[in-house]
């Protein structure tokens, strides 16, 4: 077992308490089950294509009501080599001329999402993900952000959370420079594994060399936040061996960390046969390596956010949650609760007013709708007042690891306790196993239940009741 002491203040107070986190291997793997990472709620395995054009138009009229600002997402699906785990929505070409044809799309896309919404709202976000982003060279990135000025209200500070996805080998110093000119203050590098026969078993060859310039260029021009990659579970990998590279990218002290357990899929993404499962470390080994890399990020003084992440505790995302104003969407953890996220680009996913809408997935099909001078939005879903109670209480559990009744019974003018009888008598074995305590006015997750808070989230969860699991990767 391993406890760990990391400080932080609590927003009752300037009090400092201790938060830990202990591995407990007979329970890990008695929870080890599939279970939703929790990006939406519900899922995108209960969208329909019964919703359409229309209710995104109808619920884009509600949110101008609202007065909340703008989250814009743009897809960028391009990349020149494909890492056989990925299970992101990419096209893999070296030909640089189809990125022509995308953006002409995605530009005219802009444009027709811009005149849905008000104006004066600001956009709080901005995030551009792929894919790989940085496939598109520096003019077509200067032509998309002065098209997104052109209709988007951004700030022409630091008041918004601007990002990208970077990947190392198609960036350096001055593509990095460019990027911050045109207003982007945060960035992701993605790294996964620096061990050579790791990156040669999934297709990535990335040198330390590439990955550093990148680092070191952003603090040189001035990025306030960098956010460093890594998988666990890829083959050919050990605890050794990753704790390596991990130590490797400690030198450099990014902002923040991802850690990613990878899902082993091969039915949904096809790429991940091409992948040696005989390599792939075992259960105990992935455990031992998720167990090494929590221990060294906790002593190199980052703080567990959850979910796979580690920050700095004096990074946006470990001072929102000890606020309780931390969030959780499509990007991951966000410090921006209130705002409308506009999705753009083939198979990106909106979420306006009470509505989750995505976008059509192959190019073919994007630009077909685009041409034909509408949205390419072919499914989504409406929330019933039932989905935003408990995409609340999910979102509140997985980013404070705790809930306070009350608020619930305020914000949704229900009694707690008799709403959810039911989920609390369900989530009792969870409190005897010490993965929560329950009081008359709380839930805490506890120190052992922090790496299983999607068991948790679970207890929840209306839909997994009708058999949905096995959509989904396990949670460890």
């Amino acid at each position: 077992m391993l406890f760990k002491k990391i400080r932080h203040l609590q927003d009752s107070g300037n009090q400092l308490m201790e938060q830990k986190i202990q591995f407990d291997e007979a329970l890990i793997k008695r929870y080890n089950q599939s279970g939703p990472r929790y990006t939406s709620y519900p899922t995108a395995v209960q969208f329909d294509e019964t919703f359409g054009i229309q209710d995104y138009k109808q619920a884009a009229e509600r949110s101008n009501e609202t007065g909340r600002g703008l989250s814009l997402y743009y897809h960028i699906p391009f990349c020149d080599t494909v890492c056989f785990f990925c299970a992101c929505n990419k096209v893999w070409t070296r030909d640089r001329s189809k990125t022509t044809p995308y953006l002409e799309r995605l530009f005219k896309e802009i444009e027709m999402q811009s005149e849905l919404f008000d104006s004066s709202r600001k956009v709080e976000q901005l995030h551009l993900g792929g894919g790989t982003p940085t496939f598109i060279n520096n003019d077509e990135m200067r032509q998309l952000m002065e098209k997104t000025r052109q209709h988007f209200n951004l700030y022409d500070d630091d008041t918004g959370e601007y990002s990208i996805e970077i990947d190392p080998r198609e960036a350096n110093r001055e593509s990095v420079k460019l990027l911050r000119e045109l207003g982007f203050n945060r960035m992701s590098l993605g790294v996964q594994d620096f061990d050579p026969a790791v990156q040669k078993a999934v297709n990535r060859i990335q040198t330390q060399a590439e990955t550093f310039e990148v680092l070191e260029g952003a603090r040189e021009a001035g990025f306030m936040s960098v956010n460093v990659d890594l998988i666990y579970g890829l083959p050919l990998q050990t605890e050794k061996g990753f704790m390596t590279t991990l130590d490797r990218v400690l030198e450099a002290e990014p902002d923040r960390f991802s850690i990613f357990n990878y899902a082993h899929m091969p039915s949904m993404f096809p790429t991940q046969k091409k992948m040696n499962e005989a390599d792939m470390p075992s259960a105990d080994e992935k455990l031992a390596i998720l167990h090494s890399t929590t221990e060294r990020l906790l002593e190199a003084g980052y703080v567990y956010i959850g979910m796979d992440h580690f920050a700095k505790p004096d990074d946006e995302l470990a001072v929102a949650q000890r606020n309780e104003t931390l969030y959780r969407n499509f990007q991951g953890y966000s410090t921006h609760a209130e705002c409308d996220l506009v999705g753009m680009g083939a198979t990106s996913i909106s979420l306006i007013n009470n509505t989750y809408a995505q976008n059509r997935k192959s190019l073919a099909e994007y630009y077909e709708a685009i041409d034909a001078s509408d949205l390419a939005v072919f499914r989504g879903v409406q929330l019933t007042e039932d989905d935003e109670l408990r995409r609340d209480v999910i979102t509140r559990l997985i980013s404070h690891f705790h809930l306070n009744y009350a608020k619930i019974d305020a914000q949704w003018n229900i009694r707690f306790k008799e709403y959810f009888a039911a989920e609390l008598n369900n989530i009792a074995p969870m409190a005897e196993d010490e993965l929560l305590t329950m009081t008359d006015e709380d839930i805490f997750i506890t120190a052992k239940g922090r790496l299983l808070i999607r068991n948790i989230c679970m207890v929840f969860d209306a839909y997994l009741k009708q058999g949905t699991e096995n959509r989904f990767s396990k949670v460890i």
